[in-house]
């Protein structure tokens, strides 16, 4: 299966921040989801991905090229939506087309009208006029206008109210269907990952914790709640992380089948979700710093 997008062991150290040894992958023709808490990293990786950062170490390929050769043919071929506004708030939509459309060889006025309609947008006012809905669905207009085979998204649904949001998800699910494109979609919001993402690419403290099919978390992940009284030093290793109450414990863990083979029916077990994966690792993560402490 072909990857859009390869990074193999990349480092970027900032002050106070790293990513460390980041190796992931993006797959054509399917929707990964990028998630992490802030700080993670995921910011960052799409920056190094776009190339507006370099990394201090390893490798960046995208469509199997690598910007020092390709950048041109590259960026061709990517369409970006971004949270913030990247337009010029005093002119039109219209006047915003005139200056991009250039930069394009494949630019399409045909598609670029066709979504300008669907998205019922206003040609003639000015950008700073635009909702934030109606200016990431500008974004996406351009992005789309010029056949991008990779869209890359940074937290598109931020701040969106949930008719819009839902309006979003539906068009980029209606993108999909012909194979041709690839999505990856960073986002907090991980709920919206539940109706449209294939894939799960999840980093933590700027390291890669996993890449998975998405069915397959459900498969691998439980949350797993009991009484205190079944924990010990052994069976705490069990889970990736564990909030503990007077009440009993609610936990992580990564191997399902493992868990219910050593607990029975003692515990209850749950599907959790990409947020409980993202605050367990959290807490597992502390729990192991006082550990060593």
């Amino acid at each position: 299966m072909e990857n859009v997008i390869e990074l193999q062991h990349v480092y970027k150290a900032f002050k106070g921040f790293e990513l460390k040894d980041l190796s992931i992958s993006v797959k054509k023709g399917f929707v990964t989801g990028f998630i992490g808490g802030n700080g993670a990293g995921k910011s960052t990786t799409i920056k190094l991905i776009m190339n507006l950062l370099k990394p201090d170490s390893g490798t960046i390929s995208i469509f199997g090229m690598d910007y020092k050769k390709n950048e041109k043919e590259i960026k061709q071929r990517i369409g970006f939506v971004f949270d913030s506004n990247i337009f010029y708030e005093n002119i039109t939509l219209a006047e915003m087309k005139k200056i991009i459309k250039p930069a394009y060889r494949k630019w399409d006025d045909t598609l670029f009208n066709q979504y300008v309609d669907m998205f019922e947008l206003p040609l003639k006012k000015n950008l700073k006029t635009f909702s934030k809905g109606m200016k990431m669905k500008a974004s996406l207009t351009i992005a789309l206008s010029h056949h991008a085979e990779l869209i890359i998204m940074d937290e598109p649904t931020s701040g969106l109210d949930p008719i819009i949001r839902s309006e979003l998800l539906n068009i980029l699910h209606n993108l999909m269907q012909n194979g041709e494109r690839t999505i990856l979609f960073s986002t907090h919001i991980t709920t919206d990952l539940d109706r449209i993402a294939d894939y799960i690419t999840f980093i933590h403290n700027g390291q890669h914790i996993f890449t998975k099919e998405y069915y397959k978390i459900e498969e691998e992940f439980a949350i797993v709640k009991g009484g205190t009284n079944l924990l010990d030093r052994d069976t705490e290793q069990e889970f990736i992380g564990i909030h503990k109450t007077n009440h009993g414990f609610r936990a992580l863990t990564a191997n399902k089948q493992r868990t219910k083979n050593i607990f029975g029916d003692t515990v209850i077990i749950e599907k959790p979700t990409l947020e409980d994966i993202m605050l367990y690792t959290k807490k597992g993560e502390e729990r192991d710093a006082k550990s060593y402490s």
